[in-house]
C-alpha cells in the first residue's frame, strides 16, 4: 500500500532570513500560527519578528515519512530562538 502524499515541507522566513523549518498538511494555517506566535529571531544584533514572516514551500508535497526525514536532515527539530 502506497503512502499518501499530503505533507508539505517549508521554511519560515522573515525578510531573507530562514528562521524555522518544518512540515505541515496546511501551509495557510501553519503560516498564521507562526505569525501569531509572538516570537522573534535575532541575527547580527537585529530582531526579526515572526509576525512579519512568511512560509516558502520546499519541494513538492510528499509523504509524512519523507517529510520527517527532511526535517531531521535540516535540523528542524533543534531549538530555535
Amino acid at each position: 500500500m502506497e503512502s499518501k502524499r499530503n505533507t508539505y515541507k517549508y521554511w519560515f522566513k522573515v525578510a531573507n532570513l530562514k528562521v524555522h523549518c518544518g512540515i505541515t498538511n496546511d501551509l495557510v494555517i501553519r503560516e498564521q500560527q507562526h505569525k501569531n506566535s509572538g516570537r522573534y529571531s535575532t541575527y547580527n544584533n537585529k530582531r526579526y519578528y515572526w509576525k512579519d514572516g512568511h512560509i516558502v514551500q520546499e519541494g513538492n508535497i510528499t509523504t509524512r515519512e519523507a517529510a520527517m526525514d527532511w526535517e531531521r536532515q535540516n535540523g528542524c527539530n533543534k531549538n530555535w530562538n
